[in-house]
């Protein structure tokens, strides 16, 4: 096996696939590596964790056919350290892969691809498709993702489902305590319901800061690939049935107010440093006599603290919430003006923004 391909390239797509290599969480030590292979002058690295595989595809001229496996951390930060502008030589004979980029020479000792494990295949004609533009998919992705579990007990709780409704796809996620769903793409015919892993979509969004303006998500029974450009990500997906979710999004709320984003935060923020004592538990509060939202801290041996942001308000009320879970949905709602709905002190929280109506967050209250 031969290859001469340049160093900028070759470092780029040994970053994206050693990733998902196991490192030393390996059960088989195979895993450790990427599988180079070589095929009618087209290059493919490929590293799996046996749950998830990433592949990426590279021009490369005066190539040899061939297939070897070599430690891909070790790689990746070997070719990411030589000079950039070098064009880099890779040469396999059996288990030795030899380097060469300028003045520079090494030798890799690796592996016979021999038991490096077989990639399953999705049969494309048959999968379930979708395109869609990457900045709505990655803004999408970072609004639900907030609210997965790390529950491994409830493992359906702890992906991203897709599923459509009334011809459009959503993303939605939920930890039991709170729930956020998002609307990516506003008409399709295909229908999907698919439950994909976290770890999965964070090393898909790893990937989305590339020059890329689409990504392509293929489907079938048991797994998703996500294809960016050069790159191909594919994933098991998680067996078992998501919560009937839509239910559970009230579609009126009796207390509504708008709020301007920023300043939220800002209070939160303040409220969230007196509560640290009590589980950070914080106290939102409406009054149309005073003409003000309050957020304030629970007593506790710190001290107390209370915020009012001046707005208008159509009923009185009060509801206690989680304050890192109110963060959370405030740091990724975008825009500049928060809708902050609820109807009592046991009803869900109801969050959206003026920056999209594709996306709506509840939280549930603490009880107080």
């Amino acid at each position: 096996m031969e290859i001469k391909i340049g160093q900028e390239k070759l470092a780029k797509a040994l970053n994206h696939v050693s990733k998902v290599a196991a490192g030393s969480r390996a059960t088989l030590p195979i895993l450790n590596n990427v599988l180079i292979r070589v095929d009618e002058n087209k290059v493919s690295l490929t590293t799996t964790n046996l749950d998830m595989a990433v592949v990426s595809y590279l021009p490369a001229a005066g190539c040899k056919n061939g297939v070897v496996t070599v430690p891909a951390r070790l790689m990746a930060e070997f070719v990411s350290n030589l000079p950039r502008g070098e064009m880099v030589e890779m040469m396999a004979e059996g288990e030795k892969v030899t380097i060469r980029a300028g003045e520079y020479t090494s030798s890799i000792n690796g592996a016979l691809a021999d038991d490096f494990p077989e990639l399953p295949e999705i049969e494309e004609d048959k999968a379930v498709k979708f395109t869609l533009g990457v900045d709505e998919f990655k803004d999408g992705l970072a609004q639900v993702m907030v609210a997965v579990s790390n529950d491994t007990t409830r493992p359906a709780l702890t992906g991203v489902y897709f599923n459509t409704f009334e011809g459009g796809l959503y993303l939605a996620a939920t930890d039991g305590y709170r729930l956020a769903e998002r609307k990516v793409l506003g008409k399709t015919e295909a229908e999907v319901v698919a439950i994909v892993p976290a770890s999965s979509l964070r090393t898909v969004m790893g990937l989305l800061g590339d020059e890329a303006t689409e990504i392509e998500v293929l489907f079938d029974e048991s797994q998703v690939r996500f294809r960016l450009g050069e790159v191909e990500v594919t994933s098991k997906l998680i067996s078992g049935s998501f919560p009937d979710y839509r239910q559970l999004i009230p579609k009126e709320t009796e207390i509504k107010t708008e709020l301007p984003r920023d300043e939220l935060t800002r209070v939160t923020k303040l409220a969230a440093l007196f509560a640290k004592e009590v589980g950070g538990s914080v106290v939102c509060e409406a009054s149309v006599e005073t003409g003000a939202f309050a957020i304030s801290s629970v007593a506790n041996e710190l001290g107390e603290n209370k915020s009012e942001i001046k707005t208008e308000v159509n009923a009185d009320g009060k509801v206690t919430l989680n304050s890192r879970f109110l963060l959370d949905t405030l740091n990724v709602l975008g825009g500049k003006v928060v809708s902050f709905g609820f109807s009592n002190k046991l009803d869900p929280v109801v969050l959206r923004s003026d920056a999209t109506a594709d996306y709506v967050h509840i939280i549930m209250p603490l009880k107080s």
